[in-house]
Order: C-alpha cells, then sequence, then structure tokens
C-alpha cells in the first residue's frame, strides 16, 4: 500500500499530465517559447485577494470558494514553469508535502503578498511561498488536486468553446464560469474514473452555447 506521500506523488504526476496537455492545445510550442508565468502568478494573486477581501473601508465577506480556484489558477501557471524546467518529480512532491500542513500562525494575506513579491524578485516559481498560502488559508494537498482536475477541466472546455478566439461566453444565467464549477464540484466526486467525462457533460448542459449569441 502507498504511503501519503507516494499517493501525492502520484497525484503531480496527473496534474502534470493534464497540465502539459492543455499547454500544447493553447501553444504547442509553449515549452520554448518564453512565457511569463511569474506574471500570471503575481496578476492572479491580485485577484485572488479581491475574492479574499483587503479593502477596509467597506464591508468585504471572502468568497472562499473562488479564493481556492483562484489559487488554482496561480498552481496552473507555477506548475507549467516546473514543468518547463524538467523540475516536477520525487523532489518536488517531498518538499510540497514535508511543508504542507504545517502549523501556522502567519496572515494569509501576507502570505499572498510574499508569493507575489517572490514571482516580482525571481521568475522561477517559488513552491515553498506557494505552500504557505496553502498553509494560512487552509487548504490541503488533497483539495488542491482535487480543485485543479476540475479547472483543468473547465480550461479544456473553455478552450473548445472559443476561449482563445474570444467567442467563449463566461458569464451562465447571471453566473461566472468559476461558481458553476464549484457547485458541480460539490455534486461529482473528482476521484472517480469517470469524473472528467462527467464534469464535461455537465458543464455542456449548463453552457447557452452559440445560440445565445
Amino acid at each position: 500500500m502507498k504511503n501519503p506521500e507516494e499517493i501525492f506523488a502520484g497525484r503531480l504526476s496527473v496534474m502534470a499530465r493534464m497540465q502539459a496537455a492543455h499547454n500544447d492545445e493553447v501553444h504547442p510550442d509553449w515549452r520554448s517559447q518564453g512565457f511569463e508565468y511569474y506574471r500570471a502568478v503575481w496578476v492572479e494573486c491580485a485577484e485572488l485577494l479581491d475574492h479574499f477581501g483587503w479593502k477596509w473601508w467597506k464591508k468585504q465577506d471572502a468568497d472562499i470558494e473562488q479564493v481556492k480556484l483562484e489559487i488554482v489558477d496561480i498552481w496552473h501557471f507555477g506548475l507549467s514553469d516546473l514543468i518547463r524546467d524538467d523540475l516536477v518529480g520525487t523532489d518536488i512532491a517531498h518538499e510540497m508535502f514535508q511543508r504542507a500542513g504545517s502549523e501556522t500562525d502567519g496572515d494569509f494575506r501576507q502570505a499572498v503578498e510574499s508569493l507575489a513579491t517572490r514571482a516580482l524578485v525571481d521568475p522561477k516559481f517559488h513552491i515553498a511561498s506557494f505552500i504557505d498560502v496553502l498553509n494560512t488559508l487552509p487548504m490541503s494537498l488533497d483539495e488542491l488536486f482535487e480543485k485543479y482536475v476540475g479547472k483543468n477541466v473547465l480550461n479544456r472546455f473553455r478552450q473548445s468553446h472559443g476561449y482563445k478566439a474570444g467567442s467563449y461566453q463566461k458569464v451562465w444565467q447571471g453566473r461566472e464560469d468559476n461558481v458553476h464549477l464549484s457547485e458541480l464540484l460539490g455534486e461529482l466526486n473528482p476521484l472517480s474514473d469517470s469524473f472528467e467525462e462527467e464534469l464535461l457533460d455537465d458543464l455542456e448542459k449548463r453552457y447557452p452555447g452559440k445560440s445565445s449569441f
């Protein structure tokens, strides 16, 4: 029987495979194009804080589900950077597993800002700062995997419905597609062998389609 770290290492491999396949679909030469993944990371950090709340001059309620999906977006870009540098393997899995879940009294907003700062100072994705964001929320590696798989499926759905061409409709029935994804993740089992097919089918049923333009 595999121990928890070995299970996560296997899940990391699955996420890397899914991310590479998605990147191939978006741009076949992504490994050599020099895309600025670090820039996407710090911009996503700002979007994350908008969902969490940071404005002291008005009442704000944290939308934790959307915060977690923004963290997953950050992971998409960070993982792409790690894959491009051929760093995904047992060493990265070990580093993430050992740091995840450690007790912290740190402030979540400061952890997010530290990750953004590292992205601006050093373009290479900083695993420790990312895990600190998970720990201070908190968000487990299990949840990271489950929501990553869901968001990866949504990203594939977006691409197949004109996201890159600009024809994709992001708001359905008055709610963004991320909100629909959160609802479906609460109904489906991300660990099921048929999860990807079920989620794609449910997204298709909700999507208004080209007839709505």
